[in-house]
């Protein structure tokens, strides 16, 4: 007798038995139930969903000879009903979309249509991959579709319903398939695995039921793979070994070392993936599912529903998301699957996938412009990937104060000349630093760091009045303003110019009024060079400019 692979033999016989389509099953059963059946359906979704298997469940429904009626509950042994588990019933006919697309081929479809079933109740075409049929072809079914005799039924298949005409799919009942959950595909695997009195290790279901990607069929033919291999019992090894997978262990140990920031461990545990035989496309898409992971666990713990893992798989997820914080998670995957289509197309595919991981790995040493600026201000770089310890919470006058001691501090130390003097530097009075703003800007930009004095550039002194020193920005400076206003920087300033000059001194922004009509004049005459001009002189860019001893190489607009 040959051999019944098992995506036949456990193929679905009743509306009870469909995994993972149980909305779609309940609502065709309640259709039969009260004698609403449409006379088209069409049914869209990925491959190996129960498509094609759910048709045939509404076949057997239909026309199952061991009732008087169309029933929920086909008995699976009448002759109708085995005709059609074999796709040999006369009265259910069933049709390759891919390989009888012409107009001729559904021109004689609807010639047969006006005859009556031999046997059944109804004449059922099901027409898989229907998106494959011509425009002609389509055109040639539609008024058939839309007025069919009363004995017959359409039930279509497909796996891309963008391609099926909006004419064909008004005049179908459509019911979306979706995805398998791989805990529903393990469940079955399970019962596959016991009814055919299999050994297994507990640890190789979860990650088959994860390679099906969402479908039943292919679970099962990759089942039926590692049960040609004759080796007992049936272990996780096999998914490396003859499926292709990754090593588990490989990609933990990978993702443990960039998480250590490791940069040789990094390349050494890459190595040893593909000296296995792994590829780089592989290694990318293993890494972008387990780091999907630890992002989970992260967020939601390691004890969420929405990790599949074993118990161990969850104990380590836990412990090497401990290593890594989720915004650097979420940027890695984000670029892992921005690389793949460069990886698949790359004669240096190894050399694109060791930059990305060593970028990964050394992310601590690259930082954003706001790192910069705060770099540039004296404080400490903040970690990408690291967790940092937390901060006690003193009141907001208790920091500025320390901050102020601990600047000032540190400016005495580094102006203290050989013979134990102190320089000051700066105007005397307020109205000499009207007159003299850089000096009081080099004054700022010694006690309080370069991108202060970097923002306050782009402004000008206009007025000192009642204790308040009115500082006024062009209208093209508004965000310089704005950052001036924010995270504390007018404060800071304040306090060091009330102490320089030993009053108390308030400091007000203003932002210089534009005339309308010099507002559209310049939005219609800026040019690409103007507009690359005013970023070049942008106080903001001039100050990272200036802590990184850079250049401008060239300016892209979105």
């Amino acid at each position: 007798m040959s051999y019944t692979v098992l995506a036949r033999k456990y193929r679905s016989q009743t509306f009870d038995d469909v995994i993972g389509q149980d909305p779609i099953a309940r609502t065709l059963k309640n259709a039969i139930r009260t004698d609403r059946v449409a006379h088209a359906y069409l049914f869209a979704g990925t491959r190996g969903v129960g498509k094609t298997t759910l048709a045939r469940v509404l076949a057997k429904s239909l026309n199952c000879l061991a009732v008087d009626e169309p029933t929920t509950e086909p008995c699976c042994k009448c002759e109708s009903c085995l005709a059609v588990n074999a796709g040999e019933d006369i009265d259910v006919i069933e049709i390759d979309g891919a390989s009888n697309n012409r107009v001729d081929e559904i021109r004689e479809l609807r010639e047969n249509v006006i005859y009556r079933p031999a046997r059944a109740r109804f004449k059922i075409y099901i027409i898989d991959e229907v998106h494959m049929l011509t425009t002609g072809a389509f055109n040639a079914l539609l008024k058939t579709l839309e007025e069919p005799p009363s004995h017959v039924k359409f039930i279509f298949a497909t796996t891309e319903p963008n391609k099926v005409i909006a004419t064909i799919q008004s005049r179908c009942q459509r019911f979306d398939f979706s995805s398998i959950t791989p805990a529903v595909i393990a469940r079955q695997l399970e019962f596959v695995l016991e009814a055919e009195k299999i050994k297994y290790e507990n640890d190789l279901v979860l990650p088959l039921a994860k390679m099906a990607n969402g479908s039943m069929r292919d679970a099962l033919s990759l089942l039926d793979r590692l049960i040609s291999t004759g080796a007992e019992p049936l272990a996780a090894s096999l998914l490396e070994e003859f499926l292709g997978c990754a090593d588990s262990e490989k990609v933990w140990n990978l993702i443990d070392k960039i998480g250590e920031s490791n940069a040789a461990g990094t390349l050494e545990a890459a190595d040893e993936l593909l000296r296995t035989g792994t590829s780089e496309v592989q290694i990318l898409d293993s890494l972008v599912d387990y780091m999907r992971d630890l992002m989970v666990a992260k967020s939601a713990g390691a004890d969420s529903e929405l990790l599949i893992l074993t118990a161990q798989q969850r104990k380590r997820a836990s412990e090497l998301a401990e290593k890594f914080d989720i915004a650097s998670l979420v940027y890695n995957i984000a670029t892992l699957e921005k690389l793949r289509w460069a990886i698949k197309n790359s004669d240096t595919a190894r050399a694109l996938l060791e930059a990305s991981l060593l970028r990964f790995a050394l992310s601590e040493h690259f930082m954003n412009v706001d790192q910069l600026l705060s770099q540039l201000k004296g404080n400490p770089a903040a970690s990408v990937k690291k967790k940092h310890p937390p901060v006690s919470r003193a009141a907001p006058s208790q920091r500025r104060q320390t901050t102020e001691d601990r600047r000032q501090k540190t400016e005495d130390r580094r102006q203290t000349t050989n013979d134990g003097r102190q320089t000051q530097d700066g105007p005397n009075d307020v109205q000499s630093l009207i007159g003299n703003w850089p000096a009081a800007l080099k004054l700022i930009a010694d006690k309080l760091g370069p991108a202060t004095a970097g923002l306050l550039g782009a402004a000008v002194p206009r007025r000192f009045e009642g204790g308040t020193l009115t500082l006024e920005f062009p209208a093209s400076a508004r965000m310089q303003k704005q950052m001036c206003e924010s995270n504390g920087r007018a404060e800071q300033v304040q306090a060091l110019l009330s102490e320089q000059f030993s009053t108390p001194l308030t400091l007000s922004f203003e932002l210089a009024e534009t005339p309308a009509r010099t507002k559209a004049e310049a939005k219609q005459t800026r040019t690409s060079a103007q507009r690359s001009n005013e970023l070049i002189n942008d106080p903001a860019v001039k100050t990272v400019l200036l802590g990184l001893d850079a250049t401008v190489t060239g300016i892209e607009e979105d």
